[in-house]
């Protein structure tokens, strides 16, 4: 059990919520050093969509969001900040005219995270980032993946390009990083480019979970595909926005009606507990399209989910 002092989270029974600068979950902001076990990071980058940007909002939305966060799991009883050092480590650098500047400079910050071994948890920016972070942190071994979203994002080209939002899980494929009999989407659903948008999915091996598969298998059964297909190897968890249903996040670039309820997600990332989790990123919040907040809010709620999974397992390995 780390519960460093320089670590600790700023206490909502002291500090009001509304006090001091907005970090993510209320964490210290650091930089990332051998000492900080978990990264909470913005990647402020949305030079990746095809219709409605507005992601590069989504980490500062967030940060505010997460004002509500305390520090106790209210079903495991997970403390996370009891167990391991975790820090705001600012947001990755990017270059707002250069995609691949862009992706470069993400993937730079991401190996230095890596180096000092520090498991990221990331907050987008558009569902272009796992592409560089995965390069970063899967170039040693690939890793299986589990996969929220309303679309495959394992297109070829978009608009005749290779890497964009609707692209990355072709490309960590391609390059090795992900080992696609250990990748499970789930929640996919709306209408297609065309015939084959889930061909590559399903020839690469992945296994795939429309919501009318999820609606007829149900949750309990889909946790169990889960805990099957990704079995004990490192894994990481992917979760683009637009798996939820737009009445859980209308703040996104390209809402799908009929998806995912937050509850249902909640459960899931929790079942996730006693697995190898190398990192994660919540992708697609673009604010200004939800002047409620709600979208912001459940993304900040479903990042304390990644976080207490992963802190126990981070705080599990390091006991080792």
């Amino acid at each position: 059990m780390r519960n460093d002092p320089n670590f600790q989270p700023h206490d909502a029974s002291l500090v009001p919520r509304f006090a001091e600068v907005a970090t993510f979950m209320r964490t210290r902001q650091k930089d990332a050093t051998s000492d900080l076990d978990i990264a909470l990071v913005g990647v402020p980058f949305d030079l990746g969509t095809n219709f409605r940007t507005g992601a590069r909002l989504g980490p500062a939305a967030v940060r505010e969001a997460s004002r509500i966060i305390r520090q106790v799991h209210p079903t495991s009883g997970v403390a996370p900040f009891r167990l391991c050092n975790v820090a705001d480590v600012g947001d990755a650098p990017v270059n707002a005219l250069d995609q691949q500047r862009s992706l470069d400079s993400i993937q730079s910050f991401f190996e230095s995270l890596h180096t000092v071994g520090a498991v990221p948890i990331a907050i987008g920016g558009d569902h272009t980032i796992p592409l560089p972070i995965l390069r970063a942190i899967a170039k040693a071994r690939p890793v299986g993946v589990v996969h929220f979203d309303a679309h495959p994002d394992t297109l070829d080209e978009l608009l005749g390009t290779k890497i964009n939002h609707a692209t990355p899980f072709r490309r960590v494929v391609e390059e090795g990083l992900i080992e696609p009999e250990r990748t499970i989407q789930i929640g996919l659903r709306g209408s297609r480019f065309g015939d084959d948008d889930l061909k590559f999915s399903y020839d690469s091996g992945m296994r795939v979970i429309t919501m009318d598969d999820y609606e007829e298998l149900g949750r309990a059964a889909v946790i169990r595909e889960i805990d099957r297909v990704v079995g004990d190897g490192p894994t990481y968890i992917s979760f683009d926005v637009d798996g939820l249903d737009p009445a859980y996040a209308m703040g996104t670039g390209v809402p799908e009606v009929g998806g995912l309820s937050v509850r249902d997600c909640q459960v899931m990332l929790r079942s996730l507990r006693g697995k190898w989790l190398v990192g994660a990123d919540i992708s697609e919040v673009a604010p200004m399209y939800d002047p409620t907040g709600h979208t912001a809010l459940n993304a900040a709620n479903l990042m304390f989910e990644m976080l207490c999974v992963i802190a126990e397992d981070v705080a599990k390995r390091k006991a080792l």
